[in-house]
């Protein structure tokens, strides 16, 4: 059966989505046409005002509203540490651990040829300006136990030991081919206590 177009249109946006193929949009497409008119201009109003007013902290490129970030400008973070890590759903998930108290560094991805992102596109450049401009003592790097988090990390350790940093790395506690955001707030906290230099 042949969908009405603007149907159509609806479930080919949502399967732009990660992790939405053609069934969960059509799933999705129909409970938002069951929505009230209200309810759904709500949910656009939200979605453009996230896309309005988020943006990135010119320091760490974590996501906020306010530049720098509530993070960045805190006096009650150790600010001679900053973790580096693939997206800010993983600073969300590292702060929810409550073990660290540092500051952190947004990739915002991982080094992966194969989905096309190079090392020029992760924000790289802007970690080493926040380095050479002194303070820092270590570098916890805190990519993903998969694949591209390991090259991500093996790249950074290269690249920062030279400027006299510090470089660890997440220890036991995270399985290989996790996601920081999936694990347990324990399972973090050990992670960052029994973290290894690379």
């Amino acid at each position: 059966m042949m969908y009405p177009g603007p149907v159509l249109r609806l479930m080919e946006e949502l399967t732009k989505l990660p992790g939405v193929g053609p069934k969960t949009a059509q799933r999705l497409a129909f409970h938002l046409l069951k929505q009230e008119t209200e309810s759904i201009q709500q949910f656009a109003q939200a979605l453009l005002a996230a896309k309005d007013r988020i943006r990135h902290c010119s320091i760490c490129q974590n996501l906020t509203e306010d530049d720098p970030c509530r993070l960045c400008v805190s006096s009650e973070r150790d600010q001679d540490i900053i973790c580096v890590v693939e997206e800010p759903k993983d600073v969300v998930a590292l702060e929810r651990s409550s073990e660290y108290r540092g500051l952190y560094h947004v990739l915002h991805g991982a080094w992966s040829p194969m989905d096309g992102v190079g090392l020029e596109t992760l924000r790289v450049k802007e970690l080493l300006g926040r380095i050479k401009a002194g303070g820092v003592k270590e570098v916890i790097v805190a990519t993903n136990a998969d694949v591209e988090g390991e090259a991500t990390a093996m790249y950074l350790a290269r690249l920062l030991k030279p400027l006299g940093v510090a470089v660890t790395r997440l220890a036991h506690g995270l399985p290989m081919g996790s996601e920081l955001d999936y694990a347990a707030d324990d399972t973090i906290a050990r992670a960052l206590q029994g973290r290894h230099e690379i």
